[in-house]
């Protein structure tokens, strides 16, 4: 099966392109990254692992610049989440989120916006990178806390996506995927797994959609044209999840 480009229905209905990706800050080919990032096409792309250092700001927007997108929000402001979009983006307002820290444990935060798809006003959709982190107990907590942010955002449609650390059986994964879809779960494509570098391979990257949202396909890319094996090798040591999503299909909900 063939996924959907984004486009605009005769019905005002827009379909869409969202990417998950932890890009482990750019130490990797970055010419490779962004030659996956532009061949998936994407609207909205969730990344984790963002640089947060010394000219933060300069390679985030030089990694845009390369993937044909622009900067929408996050970086070392949200502790390392980042989000870019395309230009069919119209952009209502974004806010980086820092949660509470651990002492011993690595500070996580939230990139989050609110944008419009589709003609004027727009199909209004909150949108959410996370980084969920290492530590079991915190995990869990910091995906309640997740969903709470991506409620506070009032948008009748909401995407949540990143790196979970953990596979579908955990408890983390299992609280998201019980208020939200799991959109490889809904609409399997692509390939499965997202972490092949120790041990079994394991899913432990997604996309997530309130469940007014059509998922019409979700997964690796892997034989996406212009996607190429050695590039998702040589681009960073997870690789991405692509969904497909149609936005006002149907009655919205959270």
């Amino acid at each position: 099966m063939d996924l959907p480009k984004s486009h605009t229905e005769p019905d005002g209905s827009a379909v869409i392109r969202v990417l998950s990706y932890n890009i482990r800050s750019l130490r990797d080919d970055e010419d490779a990254l962004a030659r996956v990032i532009r061949a998936c096409e994407p609207d909205l792309v969730c990344v984790q692992e963002a640089p947060r250092f010394f000219r933060w700001r300069k390679h985030a927007a030089r990694l845009a610049s390369k993937c044909d997108l622009v900067v929408l929000g996050g970086g070392a402001t949200a502790a390392g989440p980042l989000l870019l979009c395309s230009l069919r983006a119209h952009v209502e307002h974004t806010r980086d989120v820092l949660l509470p820290l651990r002492p011993g444990l690595h500070r996580r935060g939230f990139a989050t916006a609110v944008v419009r798809f589709g003609p004027a006003p727009g199909t209004r959709v909150g949108v959410l990178s996370a980084h969920l982190p290492l530590d079991a107990g915190e995990r869990e907590e910091h995906a309640g806390l997740l969903l709470e942010r991506l409620a506070g955002l009032d948008a009748p449609y909401a995407i949540a996506a990143g790196d979970v650390n953990e596979g579908p059986e955990g408890r983390a994964f299992g609280l998201l995927a019980t208020e939200l879809q799991d959109c490889r779960a809904v609409a399997p494509w692509g390939g499965e797994h997202t972490w092949l570098r120790s041990g079994a391979p394991r899913r432990i990257d997604a996309v997530f959609a309130s469940k007014g949202i059509e998922v019409l396909g979700c997964g690796v890319p892997t034989g996406l044209p212009g996607v190429t094996d050695a590039d998702l090798r040589d681009a960073t040591d997870h690789l991405p999840v692509l969904a497909a999503l149609r936005l006002g299909a149907g009655p919205a909900s959270g």
